[in-house]
């Protein structure tokens, strides 16, 4: 199985870390890929967070940077549709709720590729449609 794991912004490396090292004890079976979306793209502060989790540094740097959210967003999808095209991944899985996330998961789904998503964000969801703001 491949699967292409998304990381954006911080709270992401820190999510996905465990996900790669448990990835990594089923070479035979997963075969995946570290994408950055660039979302948050300070070299040092990154390359800390990779040292700092054990993580592999990315196989795929999207470099997408800052701009409004609505930018941001487009241009993850517009990259990560030809990360998609090219990989043909059969999972994509993302962590958090930043806009890379979302992104991807919306890029995804739109190829009809699988879309995994950390448990937690099950219950964020259900908070959100049940909450009164």
């Amino acid at each position: 199985m491949k699967i292409l794991n998304v990381v954006g912004a911080r709270p992401n490396f820190m999510k996905i870390a465990p996900i790669i090292k448990a990835m990594d004890r089923y070479p035979d079976q997963i075969e995946h890929l570290l994408v950055h979306t660039g979302q948050h793209y300070d070299q040092k502060m990154s390359k800390a967070f990779f040292d700092d989790l054990g993580m592999p540094r990315p196989d795929i740097d999207l470099g997408v940077g800052s701009g409004s959210h609505a930018q941001q967003t487009g241009q993850v999808m517009v990259k990560f549709e030809q990360v998609c095209l090219q990989e043909k991944p059969d999972l994509v899985m993302v962590v958090g709720d930043v806009n890379s996330t979302m992104a991807c998961t919306i890029t995804a789904k739109k190829l009809g590729i699988r879309v995994a998503e950390e448990i937690v964000e099950v219950s964020r969801v259900v908070i959100d449609v049940a909450g009164d703001q």
